[in-house]
This record gives C-alpha cells, sequence and structure tokens, in this order.
C-alpha cells in the first residue's frame, strides 16, 4: 500500500509493479489523484544532462551539500545526483513534454545556488506535467489500484513489523482495516501548520503523524523552509524559475538589493539567503505594505512580454487572477512563505525506516539529501529517485512476506478516532484552534526566530492540545469533511509541537534555521541530525551524526 499519490506515490507504484505482475498495488489518496500538491510544482527538476557544457553530476552533488548548510548526507546526495540524469529520460519516454532548446534537446534554466544551468523544465508548469505523465503512466498497470478520497488514520503493526493500514472511506465514512506486506508513505509536507503558505489546504501531517505514533522517530523537523516568493497576499507561489530566467528582487525604492546581501550569486543566492535578505530590507524600512503584509517586489518588465508569455505564463495567469496586475508591465508584491520542510520521517539511504516492512519517500520522507535548506528543483527529483527504489526495495520485502491484522490495534484505533474525537466532548471550535495554531507558527516559527518566542510557541501549543475541541459537529458519514478536518488538526498539533521543539532545542543559526540570539552556525555541537520520538508527554529528542564522505564543512559564500 501507497499512501500518497504525488510524484514519489507514483513513481514507487510503477517501479513496484515492474518488479512484480503479481504484486496487487494500491495507491490511497484523501483527493483524487491528481489533486496531489505535487501538481503544483512550477520551476523544475534537477539534473545533469550536459556534461559537455561543464556540468558534472560532483557539482551538483556539491552545490546540494553547500546549499544544505552541510546537514545533508552526502552518500544520498551522491546517490540522488547519480541516478536523476536517468529519471529525466524516463519520463521523456513515458511522455513528459519537457520544454526544448533550439536543438530539440531538453531546456534547463538556472536556479538558487547552482554552478550551471540545470532545472529542466516545462515552461512552469512541470509539477502538473510530470504529475500527468506519471498518472497515465500508472493507470496502464493492471496490478495498480487506486483508493481515491480514502483517509489513512494510522499504520498497524505487531512487535516488529507492519501489517496494514486503518482507513475511512470517505464517500460513506465507514471504517475498515486493510491488510498489507508493505506500505510507503507517501503524503508530501504538512505546509498547512502555517497560514501564510505555498501548499494547498489538503497538504497537513497525517502522514508524519501515523508513523510518529508507530515509533517512528521524525528527524530535522525544525528546518523549514521559506521560499523567498509568496505571491502577496495570497501566499501562492512565484516560482524561482521567474528568478532563473532573469526577474529580479527590489525593495520600494526599486533597487536590486540583493547585490548587496549575495554579490556573486545575487538573486540566485540559496533560498534561506535571500529570504533572510527579504525580511532584512523590510526590517529596514524598505518593503511596502498591503493587506496588512510587509513585502518587496519581483520584476520581471525587462523581460519582455513574448518570454514571460512563453516560459511564465503561470505566473502571469496567477498575477492577474488573483491580483490584478500583469507582471508585462507591473511588479509582483512578494514575501517569504512557508514552502518546504527538509524534516521529515527518518530513513536510511533505502527510505527504510526503522519499522520493518514501512518506508517513506518524497517531502514527508528525511533520508536526508536537504539537510538544513533545500536547493530548488531537487524536491521533485527526490520524489522521483525515492519514490524508484522505495518502490523496489518494498515490491521485494511483500513478496518474502505474510500480514495478518492485529485486531486489538485495530480496536484501539477505532477507540481513538470515533470515542476520542467524533463523540469527543468540548466546546471549542476546530477551525479557531487551526486559525490560532498557524497564527502561532507564522509568529514565532519564521524566517528568524529566537529561544524566548520558541518557548511561547511551545507552551501555546501544547496548550491548544489540551483544550477540549476534540469533537465533530457535524455526525453524517457521507464526506464528512468536519471529521477529516478534525483528523487533519489533530495531526498538525502533534507534528507543529515536534518542529518547534527541535527549534528550541537547537542553539545555532544553520540553513534555513535562523535564530537571532545564536547568530552563527557551531558544527562542533550541532552537526548532527535531530531525532524526535513520540511520547505521551510530548517528543522526546536524540541526535545522530551526519553522513560525510568528501566534503568538511565550509563558510557558505553566494
Amino acid at each position: 500500500m501507497i499512501v500518497g499519490s504525488g510524484i514519489a506515490g507514483l513513481r514507487a507504484a510503477i517501479e513496484a509493479s515492474t518488479i512484480s505482475n503479481k504484486l496487487k498495488i494500491a495507491v490511497i489518496t484523501k483527493v483524487q489523484a491528481m489533486r496531489s500538491h505535487s501538481v503544483s510544482a512550477e520551476g523544475g527538476t534537477a539534473a545533469v544532462l550536459y556534461s559537455e557544457e561543464g556540468d558534472s553530476v560532483e557539482s551538483h552533488v556539491y552545490d546540494t551539500i553547500k546549499g544544505s548548510d552541510f546537514l545533508a548526507d552526502q552518500d544520498a546526495v551522491e546517490r540522488l545526483c547519480s541516478m536523476m540524469p536517468a529519471e529525466i529520460y524516463q519520463l521523456e519516454h513515458w511522455g513528459m513534454p519537457w520544454s526544448r532548446n533550439k536543438d530539440g534537446r531538453v531546456a534547463q534554466r538556472p536556479f538558487g545556488g547552482y554552478s550551471y544551468p540545470r532545472a529542466a523544465f516545462a515552461s512552469d508548469k512541470v509539477g502538473f506535467f510530470e504529475m500527468q505523465t506519471l498518472y497515465d503512466t500508472a493507470l496502464k498497470y493492471d496490478n495498480i489500484e487506486f483508493l481515491q478520497e480514502w483517509f489513512v488514520t494510522s499504520i498497524l503493526k505487531d512487535d516488529s513489523k507492519f501489517q496494514g493500514l486503518t482507513v475511512i472511506e470517505m464517500k460513506s465514512g465507514d471504517f475498515y482495516a486493510i491488510k498489507a506486506k508493505a506500505g510507503i508513505i507517501a503524503t508530501g509536507g504538512p505546509g498547512r501548520l502555517y497560514d501564510f503558505a505555498t501548499y494547498g489546504h489538503s497538504s497537513t501531517a497525517e502522514g508524519l503523524a501515523m508513523a510518529y505514533r508507530a515509533g517512528i522517530p521524525l528527524k530535522d523537523m525544525e528546518f523549514v523552509q521559506f521560499h523567498p516568493s509568496g505571491l502577496v497576499p495570497s501566499g501562492i507561489l512565484v516560482t524561482e524559475g521567474v528568478r532563473g530566467d532573469g526577474g529580479v528582487l527590489v525593495n520600494k525604492d526599486g533597487e536590486r538589493f540583493m547585490v548587496r546581501y549575495a554579490p556573486e550569486k545575487k538573486d540566485l543566492a540559496a533560498r534561506d539567503v535571500v529570504s533572510r535578505a527579504i525580511i532584512d530590507e523590510i526590517g529596514q524600512g524598505k518593503g511596502s505594505e498591503s493587506d496588512g503584509l510587509e513585502h518587496v517586489y519581483i520584476d520581471l518588465r525587462h523581460l519582455g512580454a513574448e518570454k514571460i508569455k512563453e516560459r511564465l505564463s503561470t505566473v502571469r495567469e496567477i498575477a492577474i487572477k488573483f491580483n490584478g496586475i500583469d507582471p508585462i508591465d507591473s511588479l509582483i508584491p512578494v514575501r517569504p512563505v512557508c514552502h518546504y520542510f527538509m524534516g521529515g520521517i527518518d530513513t536510511n539511504i533505502d527510505g527504510a525506516t526503522k519499522l520493518s516492512g514501512v518506508w517513506a519517500a518524497g517531502e514527508c520522507a528525511c533520508v536526508s539529501v536537504n539537510g538544513a535548506n533545500r536547493m530548488g528543483a531537487n524536491s521533485t527529483a527526490e520524489c522521483l529517485v525515492w519514490g524508484k527504489i522505495t518502490g523496489a526495495e518494498a515490491a521485494k520485502y511483500a513478496m518474502m512476506q505474510s500480514a495478518e491484522i492485529p485486531k486489538q490495534a485495530v480496536e484501539l484505533e477505532r477507540e481513538r478516532i470515533y470515542d476520542g474525537i467524533f463523540h469527543g466532548k468540548g466546546g471549542e471550535n476546530p477551525y479557531e484552534i487551526k486559525k490560532e495554531m498557524q497564527e502561532i507558527m507564522d509568529r514565532y516559527v519564521y524566517v528568524y526566530r529566537n529561544g524566548e518566542g520558541l518557548s511561547q510557541a511551545l507552551k501555546s501549543i501544547k496548550a491548544l492540545k489540551k483544550r477540549a475541541y476534540r469533537h465533530v459537529d457535524d455526525k453524517s458519514g457521507e464526506y464528512n469533511t468536519n471529521f477529516t478536518n478534525v483528523l487533519e488538526l489533530d495531526a498538525n498539533l502533534e507534528v507543529s509541537e515536534v518542529v518547534i521543539a527541535g527549534a528550541l532545542a537547537r542553539i545555532e543559526s544553520r540553513g534555513a534555521h535562523a535564530r537571532i540570539d545564536y547568530p552563527k552556525r557551531d558544527d562542533k555541537k550541532w552537526l548532527r541530525h535531530t531525532l524526535a520520538y513520540y511520547s505521551p508527554d510530548g517528543p522526546q529528542l536524540d541526535y545522530s551524526a551526519v553522513v560525510i564522505t568528501k566534503y568538511k564543512p565550509a563558510e557558505r559564500k553566494y
């Protein structure tokens, strides 16, 4: 069973099916498959395609490790970069409509922090086209079954291994236990812990929470990426491809300010560097304000109408529809926005978790290739590579296993979600609790952090968890979104506590984790991964070593 139908989940299903056509493979998703948030990826997918032009896999490896602020596991990065060229061509063979150079080859654009243009793209709709390509391909395999609009609530296990999942069929409201020999979690990032976010509203934390509650640790959750350019006020992504194609950031005075913060890379420095620069500009009074949000601007006007229409058509459409402005002749208002979680479910280099029979892939997993800061265009790449790896590993494992539903675990889960939540007591409005949670995260766990704010955030989230919101007003069975919203909130609160606890404990600044009270990186004490284990009293933190193969930590300069 594969939980999640984004790029990682679909790639895993296809690979598992190619391992054996005798396997029965289920892709289970709480949305319609093509509504998975992967469709929103815009700018590109990173791979070295043209070594004859000076690029190399080793350069991709180093750029990624440097971008991670040296917290990435270097063996995992090497695997990502070496496997990606074949994934680009595999998508090509399955029908992916890549944008082309004049000579017909797959086109690539520059992205932040890279030494060469290596983001393969399809206009500014790369996620949508990759999803369509993978979904169409998956439909060709008779042994892949899609369970769409099914809500997974827990992992079933015995003492030593995975045995299946508990799920709610949303169209009926019926609760099921489904037996399975292997499971892959590919549920994406929990971006809706924040309000100002590029994520769809379905991007919540259940996948992470179900692993956490099953005893699998969450790793490096304090590292949250804030993309430099979220459209104000909606938070919709303005792709890094905008800057890759020549767009520039300017303050309210029209000054191109990134030349002061990253003299070499300028607007194409690593994302954490650019986001901090924007907040610094705003703090110096050089931002503008609209809808209560201070912001700077992206200027595309010098690119010309033809290039904008050809390469950045989605960005133009979004700006016109949501802000009533045309970037051909107007500035786009932007500020840093929650965009990606570098942390996730702890896995080894093959995507396997500490629970036998369970793998994780994509943004919900932490292999770790992203460390403290992800490089643009490596997210869809990671989904493809570890979708392929985990699909193969899980399929081989499943062919050698048996499974049996643990009835006691099923009853305990039924009690948790029906007695404890559906029929729970309390007068709190869960949507108000969600709003308060997001306000806490937006305020205290943003681009810049400090101990006082994080301590307040942790105290506030613990208080929200204790308040008796756990009840459902809508008692209907069919498509009870009130019920699933409360289940999502329950998971979100669990995981937000992990994010804050890890951030409070890490007393240094590294990558996207910028502590005002501890502004320096501390390799002696903090060159290590954070592991958060579940307990009824909150996360229990432990640490593990970073895998370093070739590159010793050095100062990052852009």
